[in-house]
């Protein structure tokens, strides 16, 4: 039998803590020396649309399971002189309203289209169905459709009425659609006119206030249907589950079976259940760079990572909450707090590694993409700045990453289109 030195023991352990030691600080190192990736914007996609459709803002952005793009535009934000070619006769060569969802492929050609009611947030399944967040005329539900024939499959269960005051800023013509005739423009719903919107009188202001209050008594926070507009849609599918962010209140996370479509939980800021949720107003105020306010504020959107923690958007108040898939809280990320009237924190995406160790995060408002650290939420990058150069953003609304790490966005307001940025060498 082969015996052992308590020398040799104390060696063998001395080296043993050592390179654990090594170990743990070659992971420490690798973590603090986290870095953003580093992109190029790709100007051969996409390519022309045909028909001659011209895009409206970008509403809702996805990469399917073969890293193709479904694209939910809103035809409604066209103009007059963007619809020339509609005319009888026609008095430009360009252009018509397009399908409000177009399917690309990777290299820009379009596959695909079909033309369901206008929305907002969406996303797809493994077998290729499509679930839309649909606001239009205030349907404010989330709606599954079949791509291949755009034929309405189930939808989620909604509040029959909406909520007063509650609109979403969409441009939209006035009355019926008519070809060659469009709408204000996709930033109508958010400009002052000149000399600013005239103030409701005070009995206005009252019987507002009144009508809100007993839409609130009427739809608790409880409610387990969805009440505001539809801000986002994500898929948990191993667990068959379709998480929902409507905008009531602020915002919840409403998680439903994504078989049966029957309501299962939901959730506010903090992990609030839903019985916590407050209705008075005051918990939601916030001013840029002062404190967050209790519930959330506004434009909630979400996503779910790979190691089952949900992370909710919350982009008027410039923070992103992370939570269990069960509602409860872990953490609160802040970015950029100084921004205002848009907020920064808008769509949520991860970097393609196993580990998922960045947040892609879109801002509308500094029009820039955020690279965050997904552990502490440390800044370590941005990517882009305003304006109408390609690879630049006027409106960054949607954010979607493939497999091997290319990026896409989708633009509102005077962008309204899509754009590709894949790894620089």
């Amino acid at each position: 039998m082969k015996i052992i030195s308590d020398r040799s023991l104390r060696v063998t352990a001395f080296s043993t803590v050592i390179g654990l030691f090594v170990l743990a600080l070659c992971v420490t190192l690798g973590a603090q020396g986290l870095t953003a990736p580093k992109y190029k914007f790709d100007p051969e996609w996409p390519k022309p649309l045909p028909n001659k459709w011209k895009m409206g803002g970008v509403t809702g952005l996805a990469v399917d399971k073969d890293d193709n793009v479904w694209v939910l535009d809103r035809p409604n934000d066209l103009t007059d002189i963007e619809l020339e070619a509609e005319l009888t006769p026609p008095i430009a060569d360009c252009c018509v309203r397009p399908p409000s969802m177009i399917h690309l492929d990777k290299t820009g050609n379009v596959l695909g289209s079909f033309d369901p009611p206008q929305g907002h947030g969406m996303t797809v399944d493994s077998k290729g169905f499509v679930y839309i967040g649909n606001t239009d005329h205030g349907m404010n539900t989330v709606r599954k459709y079949d791509p291949a024939t755009g034929k309405l499959v189930a939808e989620l269960p909604r509040a029959p009425e909406s909520q007063p005051g509650g609109g979403g800023g969409d441009a939209a013509p006035e009355g019926p659609r008519t070809p060659g005739h469009g709408s204000r423009g996709p930033v109508a719903g958010f400009l002052p006119p000149p000399g600013g919107r005239p103030q409701p009188d005070p009995a206005a202001r009252a019987a507002r206030a009144e009508a809100i209050a007993a839409f609130r008594a009427k739809y608790p926070p409880t409610t387990p249907m969805i009440v505001g507009q539809i801000e986002e849609v994500r898929l948990d599918e191993p667990a068959h589950e379709l998480y929902a962010a409507d905008s009531y209140l602020g915002g919840r996370v409403m998680v439903f079976d994504m078989d049966t479509f029957k309501f299962k939980r939901g959730w506010g800021a903090y992990g609030h259940a839903l019985s916590e949720i407050t209705t008075d107003d005051a918990d939601r105020a916030y001013t840029p760079g002062g404190p967050m306010p209790k519930e959330f504020r506004g434009h909630l959107t979400l996503n779910i990572s790979h190691d089952g923690f949900v992370y909710a958007a919350d982009r008027m108040a410039n923070r992103i909450h992370v939570t269990t898939k069960e509602g409860k809280f872990v953490k609160e990320f802040i970015v950029a707090p100084m921004t205002g009237v848009g907020g920064s924190t808008g769509g949520v995406m991860f970097s393609p590694d196993k580990e998922q160790r960045l947040l892609f995060i879109s801002d509308l408002t500094n029009n820039h993409i955020w690279f965050l650290n997904r552990e502490d939420g440390k800044i370590v990058g941005q990517m882009g700045s305003m304006g109408e150069n390609g690879g630049q953003f006027f409106g960054l609304h949607m954010i979607g990453v493939d497999t091997k790490g290319d990026i896409y966005t989708g633009e509102v307001f005077a962008g309204e289109r899509v754009q590709k940025f894949v790894p620089a060498k």
